[in-house]
């Protein structure tokens, strides 16, 4: 018995760390890829074709386009992969080390500055991700769809999918025409409520999968097709905000946002749903939060500042700057009163 039970341990923690390497090469492929469409559309930019700004689909015959979008493609499959390995908890959060990758990369080949505060916002990103993933939960609590099944019908997650739908449906029909213009949270909740969705789907798709790789076929249970549907669904919702949202606000402001009520959203889905959390101590709960913290104003200072002209130099130059102060009002008529008496005894004696 002690020997199936540690076998059972090692098992989980293998797949742990498949499903943490899947995430963290998926957050690679997908940072990079950006960089390449990128330089692809300035190429086709600098010549005589219509830019895709404008209409234009000339990137469609450029081979460096057609690259970068198969490394997003390559990105997105082990990001699929990953949700089947590893806790929502950990593979969600991770999404954020992409965000570095594009802007380490662009300031290399695009020339884009990357200035300190970018550069700390690197750093902090890296230290936030390495926090989460340290105290986050090991071990799966689905062995199966039949387990998995029991759990998507038990209040909790019925709840929380009723809360969602009722705000998606509130958002498609009311508040998104009215405010959605106007007001970034309005696009980013929604794709973020159908985002935390799609997570659950995907994980109950690639558990299906999973499933049939290692000799139980489960594409004869119609759970499998549930969940094919619903993820073509709710990924199709997402993406159509989340492009809403990008059109009409700064990428420095819905960046931030998005990954803060994504992320928030994944994880209190995942916990209602796989009870990740069920056996964690509070030192991990306080470490999960601080590191999700460190994150989020990482990219918040990686997004928002990244424009901003400050190299080191100019820090050091203003930190041996001396501290000025205003003068107080007896100062300033202390002052006034000894100007004019010097000025009075001079005249007397000239």
């Amino acid at each position: 018995m002690p020997d199936k039970d540690q076998g059972n341990v090692n098992y989980s923690m293998t797949d742990y760390y498949i499903g943490l390497g899947l995430a963290l090469s998926s957050s690679g492929f997908i940072g990079a890829s950006f960089i390449i469409k990128k330089k692809a559309l300035i190429h086709l930019s600098l010549g005589s074709g219509r830019r895709a700004a404008n209409g234009g689909y000339g990137y469609l015959t450029n081979w460096l386009w057609w690259c970068g979008l198969s490394m997003m493609a390559v990105g997105e499959i082990f990001n699929f992969a990953a949700y089947a390995f590893a806790p929502a908890s950990v593979v969600t959060p991770l999404g954020a080390i992409s965000v570095i990758v594009s802007a380490i990369l662009s300031s290399k080949y695009l020339n884009e500055q990357l200035n300190l505060l970018a550069k700390i916002g690197c750093f902090m990103c890296i230290i936030g991700s390495t926090v989460m993933v340290i105290h986050s939960p090991k071990e799966e609590s689905i062995d199966n769809m039949a387990v998995l099944l029991e759990k998507l019908t038990e209040p909790g997650f019925i709840i929380y999918t009723s809360i969602m739908l009722l705000i998606i449906a509130s958002i498609f029909f009311y508040f998104g025409p009215r405010y959605g213009s106007s007001n970034v949270i309005v696009y980013v909740t929604m794709c973020s409520a159908a985002g935390s969705l799609t997570v659950m789907w995907v994980k109950g798709l690639g558990l299906a999968i999973r499933e049939t790789i290692t000799g139980q076929s489960e594409f004869s249970n119609w759970l499998t097709y549930v969940f094919i549907v619903l993820l073509v669904a709710f990924v199709s919702i997402q993406m159509n905000y989340l492009n809403k949202a990008l059109d009409t606000f700064n990428t420095g402001v819905v960046t931030p946002v998005y990954y803060v009520m994504f992320t928030s959203l994944v994880i209190t889905a995942s916990a209602i749903l796989f009870k990740e959390w069920d056996n964690l101590y509070l030192n991990d709960i306080i470490g999960i939060i601080c590191g999700f913290l460190i994150t989020v104003t990482a990219i918040f200072m990686l997004n928002s500042f990244r424009d901003v002209d400050m190299s080191r130099s100019q820090f050091g130059w203003r930190i041996r700057q001396p501290i000025m102060r205003k003068a107080t009002v007896e100062e300033i008529a202390q002052t006034s009163s000894l100007i004019k008496n010097n000025t009075q005894y001079g005249t007397r004696h000239v």
